[in-house]
């Protein structure tokens, strides 16, 4: 399906209008006025693109204002902005490399923080023996904050269970929790708190819940000027640095859309009949309905939702996803339909 405008909770299709269910883009800011005027303004500023390496003699204070929000904002001690959540994840992998012995991997982790000779953290449903032998070694644990086709944050209590003599490192994609999950949308870095964790990173897609085309990292301030000195982030233009400027200058934006959000989420929740069929918890704004049909059933309902062939599952993903800009009259359609058609 080809569509000639951003698809936002109303997108034309051959001239047919459909209620639309689908994206990423959760707080709805890409359409949102106020934000878009931010935009416009730091645009005129700073220009559409600047293609210099950060390292260079010229420094421009827009990065320093947006990471100081984002360090801020994701309750980290620094952040370092990134040209796409791809790049952030693949660079965090490389600055790790030389410095692990042996990675591993939740389930279902996505391909931004994938390692080739990475082991399956479980083998079966119990923890990889790998990790509970007795070798000194370093470690990264490598994992999604919400994987897909799931609606809650990844258990890392089983870490709990790994010898002192694994020094952890452990890397988070955050893609689709910051701006969501935590207090304000923070996400859930700062809630990760167990002790034989030496250090965490948090790397995300900006261009999600933030409504920018760009990438971040979060971690201890060591890591992050480590990572300021990396030959590829060295040798790389940062990313686009009125987009950069306009996070920090959107910090109340974000709180009012994720406060939308949360209201748009506790009305689903009051309205939705519970059934297996359904996935759904009240904090998340992605639902997984496993209805026989459902994309034809939808479009036969003027709603579309997010269908595609997902790269680390054999199904295919059929995903329901509720935004701050979804009224209550859309989400009466959603909530009726999938009543009406999960029993």
């Amino acid at each position: 399906m080809k569509v000639n405008q951003f698809p936002d909770r109303i997108i034309e299709i051959e001239n047919k209008k459909y209620l639309y269910f689908g994206g990423t883009a959760y707080l709805g800011l890409p359409m949102h006025p106020g934000f878009q005027k931010l935009l416009i303004k730091n645009i005129m500023q700073w220009g559409t693109a600047y293609g210099s390496s950060r390292s260079a003699n010229i420094q421009l204070t827009a990065y320093e204002n947006g990471e100081r929000f984002l360090a801020k904002f994701i309750k980290a001690e620094a952040a370092l902005t990134i040209s796409s959540g791809m790049l952030a994840g693949k660079l965090v992998i490389e600055a790790l490399t030389p410095e692990t012995d042996c990675f591993f991997h939740y389930p279902d982790t996505h391909i931004a923080i994938k390692v080739p000779s990475s082991l399956p953290i479980f083998i079966g449903e119990k923890l990889n023996p790998r990790l509970l032998d007795n070798v000194t070694e370093k470690i990264t644990i490598l994992t999604d904050s919400v994987p897909s086709f799931h609606v809650r944050p990844i258990d890392l209590s089983i870490l709990n269970s790994i010898p002192s003599n694994k020094e952890i490192t452990l890397v988070i994609d955050e893609s689709h929790s910051l701006g969501i999950l935590g207090t304000n949308g923070c996400g859930v870095y700062s809630t990760i708190n167990l002790t034989n964790i030496k250090r965490k990173i948090m790397v995300s897609s900006l261009g999600k819940a933030f409504g920018l085309t760009g990438g971040v990292i979060a971690s201890d301030s060591q890591f992050i000027t480590q990572m300021t000195t990396h030959d590829t982030f060295v040798a790389s233009a940062g990313m686009n640095a009125a987009f950069v400027q306009t996070m920090a200058d959107a910090a109340a934006i974000y709180l009012q859309q994720h406060q939308k959000l949360k209201e748009n989420l506790n009305y689903v929740d009051r309205n939705l009949v519970r059934n297996k069929a359904v996935t759904f918890d009240l904090n998340y704004p992605l639902i997984y309905p496993e209805i026989e049909s459902i994309k034809e059933l939808f479009i036969a309902n003027n709603i579309i939702i997010t269908n595609f062939k997902y790269a680390t599952s054999t199904k295919d993903l059929n995903r329901i996803v509720i935004t701050a800009n979804h009224k209550k009259e859309d989400l009466d359609t959603i909530i009726h339909l999938l009543n009406r058609h999960q029993f």
